[in-house]
């Protein structure tokens, strides 16, 4: 009963319907008589004895699909191919005897799978542009806007919000070029034989290797693929596989790193993910505004960058020609590879496009660092006052140690100026110790740095590219 099944989470709350459908049961019985067609029309084409009538036949059965009827076939036959094979021929009985002719499992099996990469790797591409143009808009209107910097998320020089912005948006910029390298990359299994040598098909065409050179071609360019890999053995070689799912790996690594950061930029309070007008936040707590979107795309990246392990062991075992314990796991980790790179992008795009700062507590925070953050300036202008670089550096020194004492005994102000400002050693005052501070003379090049980003890398991709696709809606 329906109600006993698993429902798999990436399908039923996370990933896009567009997404789950390229790994659904009727899609893959759809391609695989795609792809039996084709073989059919291909090897007619070029002389082998196939009437027409097979031909119409098939195109006449194509969509008349009954999973429950190849279940029954398959726990019979305990093949999952043969089965699609023998329900194929019921309802197309005057192709029966041609389908599949000269092939083996992985003509249907491996090329279907080159084809998911293919329709996959242009999803999670659209994806990808969308959130990063998202993201760079928020970089945009935040270029110059100071905000306190952290290293080893201790208070470190001030950067600006859209510089920090660039620094997710670089990751993302990796992952796109890595995705287009995997795609442009792809080649079709095609007609190769049970061991990669076409000695069938070199059968089937009394010898003729041109001819079976062409089928590959015609075949090849039917789906979409510039030509077919050079050598192979009964699959296409696995490390496509883990080429594909590095790539994807690596989308999870950059997601999680900007979900870790707005979890906990939201913490201090800076900045926030979207928050839905009757979002409930916490069962008992119902102040709480917890970052849910940001926490799933860390939770859903963490398992989508262990499944790059799952390929580079599935490359690491192929015995020769080919052995079949890669078949059940790539049934799992590819599909859950490209949804749980839909849904992370989703979700990225969600929370990029709805960030909201509060200025007022970036400010506070930033003030409340800053004045450490000036010291060598101090130092400097000291010095030229006529002071002692050694002593002044005591001093200053034991007068950071106090501030820092007092605002950890909870004062809500930084009185180092003030400590600064009335000894007499620095001969500075309160005005011209402000304007050491300034936030915007401490972030250096940042505003300039997000511009040239912005101006040199990002816009063109939306020059040379067709228009993202709309936004997914979050649907949890």
């Amino acid at each position: 009963m329906a109600e006993r099944h698993y429902p798999h989470p990436l399908i039923d709350r996370y990933a896009s319907s567009e997404m789950a459908a390229i790994f659904s049961p009727r899609m893959q019985a759809l391609v695989w008589r795609d792809l039996w067609i084709a073989l059919a029309e291909e090897e007619r084409a070029l002389g082998v004895e196939i009437p027409n009538d097979a031909i119409v036949a098939m195109h006449a059965a194509r969509e008349q699909i009954d999973l429950d009827r190849i279940a029954v076939i398959e726990r019979d036959l305990r093949h999952d191919v043969m089965a699609h094979v023998h329900h194929f021929g019921e309802v197309a009985p005057e192709a029966r005897k041609y389908i599949h002719l000269g092939a083996t499992s992985a003509f249907v099996g491996d090329n279907h799978g080159l084809i998911q990469h293919q329709q996959g790797l242009d999803i999670v591409r659209d994806r990808l542009l969308g959130t990063i143009e998202d993201l760079a808009a928020f970089a945009s209107a935040q270029a110059g806007e100071p905000t306190l910097g952290y290293t080893h998320l201790q208070p470190a020089q001030p950067t600006t919000i859209g510089k920090r912005a660039c620094l997710w948006l670089q990751d993302l910029l990796f992952d796109l070029e890595q995705i287009e390298a995997v795609r442009a990359e792809l080649r079709f299994r095609g007609a190769r034989g049970t061991t990669g040598t076409e000695a069938t098909f070199l059968e089937l065409f009394d010898g003729d290797g041109e001819k079976v050179d062409r089928l590959n071609e015609r075949l090849a360019a039917r789906f979409g693929f510039a030509g077919t890999y050079d050598v192979i053995g009964q699959t296409y070689p696995r490390k496509v596989d883990h080429r594909a799912l590095a790539a994807l790996a690596g989308i999870g690594a950059s997601t999680a790193r900007f979900g870790h950061d707005i979890r906990i930029l939201q913490a201090f309070g800076e900045i926030e993910e979207p928050f839905g007008k009757h979002q409930i936040g916490s069962s008992a707590m119902p102040y709480k505004r917890n970052p849910m979107r940001s926490e799933r795309i860390c939770a859903l990246a963490r398992h989508l960058c262990t499944l790059e392990l799952d390929a580079s062991w599935t490359a690491s075992v192929q015995w020769f020609e080919r052995t079949l314990d890669d078949s059940a796991n790539r049934r799992i980790s590819l599909p859950e590879g490209y949804l749980s790179a839909d849904a992370l992008l989703i979700l990225a795009r969600n929370v990029s496009a709805g960030l909201v700062v509060h200025p007022a507590v970036v400010a506070r925070r930033l003030g409340r660092a800053l004045p450490f953050m000036v010291t060598e300036e101090i130092l400097i202008a000291g010095v030229r006052r006529g002071g002692d670089r050694q002593d002044l550096h005591e001093r200053v020194r034991g007068h950071a140690l106090a501030a820092r004492e007092r605002l950890d005994e909870g004062a809500e102000d930084n009185d180092f100026f003030a400590r600064i400002a009335s000894d007499g050693a620095f001969g500075l005052g309160m005005e011209e110790l402000h304007a050491l501070a300034d936030p915007h003379r401490l972030v250096g090049r940042s505003a300039h740095q997000v511009e040239r980003f912005l101006t040199t890398r990002i816009d063109p991709l939306f020059e040379a590219a067709d228009a993202p696709r709309p936004a997914e809606e979050v649907r949890v």
